[in-house]
Order: structure tokens, then sequence, then C-alpha cells
């Protein structure tokens, strides 16, 4: 008599589907892309220019990240993969807008071997094209609007920006006094006189021109600035320094 085993079969069960997560490749193919998938190196400057459009339209203390975000294009957390903060976000849009601009007058300043004159005309005209032809106004506008405000801002914006630009100005009135091309004035005082009016056309751009025209032609502006300014320069025979 046969006996029979006791040993229960094993059932093999089929695979296990496994689970897609996410679309399809087909779908995937058909889905559009956002509109920040681009190239990874060149998205800060890309959330760089829509901040600096986000702060000249609202200001320092009412622009938000997501604002800016959403300019560009982008998730807000993609702004945090490249910047820590708004603060820092700003700190960087000035170190590649205004900066650039100073670092190119500390060497015209180490480089130039003509006239002081010519030299101060020269760091004049292109601190016009940064401030009033280009994008650095709005920003200069913006600190000297939101100053009081956010005051730990202010001084790194004076220390990094204006006072190393006024700085080269000064030193260029210094050299042409040495020179003997300008009466003995106090240089640190002259700079800022010199960029004043700069400072007013660019403000007026920025605020009063949204809404009106300039009442001057800007070019004009400049060149008779210069004029006035180099003239207040010139020595004259037998005029002491006023302090």
């Amino acid at each position: 008599m046969e006996s029979k085993s006791l040993v229960t079969p094993t059932r093999v069960h089929p695979p296990a589907r496994r689970l897609r997560v996410g679309p399809t490749p087909a779908a995937a193919a058909r889905a559009p892309s956002p509109r920040w998938q681009r190239r990874k190196e060149a998205r800060p400057a890309e959330l760089l220019s829509a901040a600096l459009e986000v702060f000249a339209e609202r200001g320092y203390a009412a622009t938000r990240l997501e604002d800016v975000a959403r300019r560009a294009g982008v998730t807000k957390g993609t702004m945090y993969l490249y910047f820590e903060g708004k603060e820092d976000l700003f700190k960087e849009l000035v170190r590649r807008t205004a900066l650039p601009a100073v670092e190119i007058a500390e060497e015209l300043l180490r480089t130039h071997r003509g006239s002081a004159r010519d030299l101060v005309k020269k760091l004049l005209r292109k601190r016009w094209e940064v401030m009033v032809g280009g994008s650095l106004g709005a920003i200069a506008k913006l600190m000297m609007s939101e100053a009081g405000n956010f005051p730990k801002l202010a001084r790194w914006y004076h220390e990094e920006i204006i006072a190393r630009s006024n700085a080269v100005l000064a030193a260029a009135v210094a050299r042409g006094i040495a020179r003997r091309e300008f009466r003995d004035v106090d240089p640190r005082r002259t700079a800022y006189l010199a960029v004043a009016p700069l400072l007013m056309a660019a403000v007026w751009r920025h605020s009063f021109g949204h809404c009106t025209t300039l009442p001057f032609e800007p070019d004009s502006y400049l060149e008779q600035h210069l004029d006035v300014f180099l003239r207040g320069l010139e020595r004259r025979p037998g005029r002491a320094r006023k302090s």
C-alpha cells in the first residue's frame, strides 16, 4: 500500500504588478514644460532680473520672495535654492548691478593718465550711465526712501556702494588740486556735491517720471552740470580755500 505524502504543495503566485508613480512616459511627453525649466547656470541672473523689477515697483518692505518667484516663473522654494532670504537676495542684486560700476570707477582712477579734469568728467559720465540711464537709479531711490526703516541694510549699501564711489571721485578731485588744476576745496565734500544733481535726475526718473515728462532733456542736463561744476573747480588767482 502506497503512503501518501503529508507535504502540502507550495502555491506559486504570479509576480506582483509594480505601481507606476507619476505620469506615463506618453503623458509626460505631452505635458507642457514649466516656465522655469531653464539652464541651471542662467537661473540666478533671471531671478535677480525679476527681483530688480519687483523691488523697483514695490519697494523693499512690500516685496516678498513669492512675488519675485512669480515674476520669474518659478516656485518660492526655488528662490531658497539660491538665496537665504529677501535681504540676501537684495544684497546679491546690488553686488551684480551696482558693484561692477564701482569697480570700473576704481580701475579708471588707477589707470587714467590724462588730466584730472578729464578724469572727473569720465567718472561722472559713467555714474550717470548707471544711475540715470541704467538700473542703479531704482535701487538708489529705494534705499533713500526706506533707509529709515532698514538702517542696517542702508548702512551696508552706503559702505559698499556710495562711500566707495564717492571716494574715487574725491581722489580725482584731490589729484587735480595737487596738480594745481583745481582750486583748493574739500575733496570729499566736493564729491558729494558733484553727485547730487545726478541723484536728483535718477530719483525723478523713477518717481515723477512715471506720470509726467522730465522738465529737462537728460543729456543736456548732464552737460550743463559738468560745465558748471568744473568751472567751479577752476583755479582763481588770489582766492583762498573756504572751510
